[in-house]
């Protein structure tokens, strides 16, 4: 269990006090197994969000979390990303193949303003449900319109611990151009530690649900739920840049 004490503070690299945006999109459940273990690109951190897809200035505290160790970045390989949907009687499950982000996890004492920030993006035509027929149908116009739209986007602009280990991220997520605010329950889990207590990895879990209809995403209302399932499991690795 996570404490909001200084032995956590030291060995979690103050994730209790100074984690205010974490980075989580998705879209949801479905939860896939993904091979290999490769280190994530150390190219540019902050390029899926440029080009006017992120306010400048919070891609700025993303460059300055990372010049100051403290930039946490996705990694793809180990991490599930997906939404999950009742549609009659079975549900339907998908994974996203695609998708890159991070999250800035700022002390207190090393910024005068909130200077923590998480973001995430996903590639919609890289959509895995398992069925080809299905995944026709949602990366076509009725649902994600993948042509039209092909990303998700998620930026937090709001943390709040509910536990030892749990808490609430407030952000906006975008779909098909048009952008909702969430809340995410999730959870943290140190996966790796040096000496000094500070956090190498950790797995960000969170989940929560949207209604398509707000997306724009009415297809087959009669045959497919309007309630979605977002989940996301994450393996976060501290940026060594």
């Amino acid at each position: 269990m996570l404490s909001h004490d200084a032995g956590y503070m030291a060995m979690c690299m103050d994730l209790n006090k100074y984690f205010k945006q974490v980075l989580v999109v998705l879209l949801a459940t479905g939860w896939m197994s993904l091979a290999s273990a490769v280190e994530p690109d150390e190219s540019d951190v902050c390029s899926p969000f440029r080009d006017g897809k992120v306010d400048e200035a919070l891609v700025a505290d993303m460059l300055e979390a990372a010049d100051s160790g403290y930039l946490y970045r996705i990694r793809q390989d180990t991490s599930q990303v997906g939404f999950c949907v009742s549609s009659g009687w079975t549900r339907i499950k998908g994974d996203f193949r695609n998708f890159s982000g991070g999250l800035a996890l700022v002390p207190e004492s090393r910024h005068t303003e909130p200077a923590e920030q998480a973001m995430v993006i996903i590639q919609t035509a890289s959509l895995d449900t398992r069925s080809s027929v299905v995944e026709d149908i949602i990366r076509g116009e009725g649902f994600f319109d993948v042509a039209h739209f092909p990303e998700i986007l998620f930026v937090s602009n709001g943390f709040e611990w509910t536990g030892e280990d749990s808490a609430r991220i407030f952000g906006d997520l975008t779909v098909r151009g048009i952008t909702r605010a969430v809340v995410f329950n999730v959870t943290l889990t140190p996966l790796h530690q040096e000496g000094n207590g500070t956090v190498e990895r950790m797995q960000v879990k969170a989940s929560t649900t949207i209604n398509r209809s707000d997306f724009n995403m009415d297809s087959m209302s009669g045959l497919v739920s309007d309630t979605v399932t977002l989940c996301m499991s994450v393996e976060a690795v501290r940026y060594r840049g």
